[in-house]
């Protein structure tokens, strides 16, 4: 029996997913680089999605298949699938988006060549529901500099769609982050707190394609809709997107390993954004006296 542990683990997390599960997962069991596994967690699917995953894990035996006994929410269906990886390094992967042959090649050599890399990502092509490219898009992610605090406010100028969270990471780096939370755009936390720590390198080339479409996850929803998502035990609950991401990006800058000088000008400008977005955070301040009103009303 093979006990050798993989250099790289690929947690794919799903819920409802039969759509594109098939041309995700053979677009991760045809890459050039092999010596993954392929942790499948699915959040107790009501659709074809198990059906697909034991059709796989039968024909290849780098994939591993568990099934939540109830949905857990996205939030922690990520996370499981961090938990059990046993790679060096890890990759997030969705059910609905498609990776180029050489992406995992491109990016391990990446990782082991530079030691301050903590993520490598591809350069991203939008797909519509039929699979069409519908926009090149540019991260402008590519955070190369010595200083944690210039990777950090590069992070936040730039950062609009978290693609590069589906990049390869180090795993002993990952660990020592909150992981994905039970809140909306939390993947955004989860970046900056990366930066925090490393390096991240972006390949000049469009090797990852996502996929935009009603069901996807990162499709546009209500707020509440959104934080239920994450985490169905908070359905009903006020989001408290801005406040909870000041939160948690301050608790990323204080639990960071960097010297003192580093976090002053990052948490400056956290501070500040209450000051030039003055409207958002009221207005989630009014949604969340509105909502404790009606609980002590009703």
């Amino acid at each position: 029996m093979n006990t050798m542990k993989p250099r790289l683990s690929i947690g794919m997390p799903l819920y409802n997913a039969e759509r594109y599960l098939e041309e995700a997962l053979e677009s991760l069991l045809n890459q050039t680089f092999e010596d993954f596994e392929l942790i499948i967690s699915d959040n107790a699917s009501t659709d074809g999605t198990a059906e697909i995953c034991h059709e796989f894990a039968n024909r290849d035996k780098r994939i591993r298949y568990v099934r939540n006994p109830r949905n857990l929410g996205a939030a922690r269906n990520y996370n499981r699938v961090f938990e059990l990886a046993t790679g060096r390094y890890f990759k997030w992967a969705a059910g609905d988006d498609v990776c180029a042959p050489e992406f995992l090649r491109k990016c391990i050599q990446v990782l082991d060549r530079y030691q301050d890399v903590v993520l490598c990502y591809a350069k991203t092509k939008l797909l519509d529901e039929q699979g069409r490219i519908s926009r090149h898009y540019e991260d402008g992610l590519n955070l190369v500099s010595y200083s944690p605090s210039g990777r950090f406010l590069q992070l936040m100028y730039n950062i609009r769609q978290c693609n590069a969270i589906f990049g390869v990471m180090r795993s002993g780096v990952l660990k020592q982050t909150r992981l994905i939370g039970n809140f909306i755009d939390s993947d955004t936390c989860l970046l900056a707190e990366l930066s925090l720590h490393g390096k991240f390198h972006e390949i000049p080339r469009y090797l990852f394609y996502r996929r935009h479409h009603p069901q996807a996850s990162s499709a546009n929803r209500a707020d509440q809709d959104q934080l239920e998502f994450f985490d169905p035990g908070l359905k009903g609950k006020v989001a408290m997107t801005n406040w909870r991401h000041l939160r948690e990006n301050l608790l990323a800058l204080k639990r960071a390993r960097i010297k003192y000088s580093q976090k002053i000008l990052p948490a400056i400008y956290l501070l500040g954004t209450m000051f030039v977005q003055p409207g958002e955070y009221m207005r989630e301040i009014n949604q969340a006296l509105r909502f404790l009103m009606r609980q002590h009303l009703s």
